[in-house]
């Protein structure tokens, strides 16, 4: 059996390489008549696919001009049909030698499934009533080298998707459409925060301390000043010296790299999105939230009622709210405001097996009974408030309640979408948190930040009260697209080399 499915393998890559140099022999011979099509520079297009179907009653009878790949081809004698795909989708054209030529269609028919061609022809409705162009020229405008997969069954190898995603949004209608969107939905986003007000910048990719989150950062080297520099792990830091230097309201869409692992939710570069508000506070950033996320759902879906795998997600309801110790009790039946300290802590949560390291004190064990019992159930957006300090060290305590700080998250489908602060503008209490981190840092914990001299004088120069946030902008768009995992609402996921 085995020796069979070998030889079966065996026939089917000489067959490959067989129809491969054939498309070489092809393009050899164009070449050779002086009808190379590499030569060609530009091609005038006055319509696309889907707009000519949408405007068919304006456009019966009149010419138009379109481009792209052909999908399928039927050679019937004198005339043929071929199916061509441009950026909209696809369209039908009927492609008839005494319509274009002998020598032409001549040419034509010897073109293969993948070449690139451009049809020149009048809008028409075939008798099976599909809208489509009778061509009266055609013209190749590059010859594919390779062949494509097989229409039937399409591409559905996850990985050679990934890897050659210019092969899947050929293959793969639904993959185009997501990125459509994509694109979409960044600009609503800079729609809305610019009718607010808001101003979007730049800021430094390689920088020599990488802080604003808990994450490891990737390092390299800097030839030219002999130093060693990092990549940002968060726009956090920049953004906030410019709201010092009166840019009360500023935002920035960049990528952003942490050197951790891949799943479904994480891939080590990502997009990111941060904004900060001079004179507002947390709850400025959730009511600013539920409305931005509320108007690019309506503005790129059309409505607030976002389907999910098996659920249906509303954006158009009052987001939920409960602090991280409410919910906690909730779903884990442990009230933390009834915990004196550490060492309680760690013993119910032994109890409960919930497993922590010897340096986590109370707010760390809390933050792990959250992500334990109470991430699965936040389906509904559902903002959690209130952390705890040991986690949030840019973060403003709470007046009431120093041992908490005024921070939210945003869960949808159990999965943080944002997370926002007060920020922390007292530059003796944000020094005090970064020596925190620092001794956390040689404790083990290799995500904890390092003090940013810089950072600090410029809140000794003065910072405003000032709200900010961040935003996962890939899982915003698996939630609106309805993917899966973050692999697929990146054009190109990081994966690993073929060569290791």
């Amino acid at each position: 059996m085995a020796e069979q499915q070998n030889q079966k393998n065996e026939q089917q890559e000489q067959d490959i390489n067989q129809l491969l140099k054939v498309r070489r022999e092809k393009l050899a011979a164009l070449q050779e008549n002086g009808k190379d099509p590499f030569v060609i520079t530009k091609y005038d297009v006055t319509h696309h696919s889907q707009e000519i179907k949408d405007h068919y009653d304006a456009l019966e009878g009149k010419n138009v001009s379109i481009a792209g790949r052909v999908m399928s081809k039927r050679i019937m004698g004198k005339a043929s049909f071929c199916n061509v795909q441009d950026l909209q989708g696809n369209i039908q054209s009927y492609v008839a030698r005494d319509s274009i030529g002998e020598e032409s269609y001549a040419d034509f028919k010897k073109y293969d499934v993948g070449d690139i061609i451009g049809i020149e022809g009048e809008v028409f409705t075939t008798k099976t009533g599909e809208i489509s162009i009778h061509a009266t020229k055609v013209t190749l405008l590059s010859k594919s080298l390779q062949i494509l997969p097989e229409k039937y069954h399409g591409l559905v190898n996850t990985d050679i998707r990934y890897r050659q995603r210019y092969t899947d949004l050929i293959m793969n209608e639904e993959v185009k459409k997501t990125f459509v969107m994509r694109s979409k939905i960044i600009s609503s986003i800079r729609r809305y925060l610019d009718e607010q007000g808001f101003l979007e910048v730049e800021t430094p990719m390689l920088v020599s301390n990488a802080g604003g989150a808990a994450a490891r950062p990737f390092e390299t080297h800097y030839n030219a000043l002999d130093e060693d520099v990092k990549l940002r792990i968060s726009l956090e830091l920049y953004l906030k010296r410019l709201i010092v230097g009166g840019m009360e309201r500023v935002y920035e869409i960049g990528r952003v790299f942490r050197n951790e692992g891949l799943d479904t939710r994480h891939n080590p570069e990502f997009t990111l999105m941060e904004l900060y508000q001079a004179y507002t506070d947390y709850n400025g950033m959730m009511d600013l939230t539920e409305n931005m996320f509320r108007h690019v759902a309506k503005e790129v879906c059309g409505t607030t009622l976002i389907p999910y795998g098996d659920v249906e997600i509303d954006l158009g309801k009052p987001f939920a709210r409960m602090t991280m110790v409410e919910a906690v009790k909730k779903y884990a039946g442990v009230d933390f405001d009834e915990i004196k300290d550490t060492a309680e802590a760690k013993k119910i949560a032994d109890e409960k097996e919930v497993h922590y390291e010897e340096r986590h004190k109370k707010g760390d064990i809390l933050n792990l009974f959250f992500e334990e019992f109470v991430e699965e159930h936040l389906v509904q957006p559902t903002f959690i408030t209130d952390h705890p300090i040991e986690i949030s060290p840019l973060t403003k305590k709470k007046p009431d309640n120093p041992e908490y700080v005024e921070r939210f998250e945003l869960f949808i489908t159990c999965r943080e979408m944002c997370n926002a602060y007060s920020e922390l503008n007292d530059p003796i209490d944000q020094r005090e948190r970064f020596k925190a981190q620092e001794e956390a840092l040689a404790a083990g914990d290799e995500e904890a930040n390092t003090t940013d001299e810089d950072f600090l004088n410029a809140l000794e120069i003065g910072m405003p009260p000032t709200g900010g946030i961040g935003y996962g902008i890939d899982r915003l768009v698996m939630l609106l697209t309805n993917s899966p995992a973050i692999r697929d609402v990146l054009l190109f996921p990081t994966m690993k080399s073929l060569d290791k």
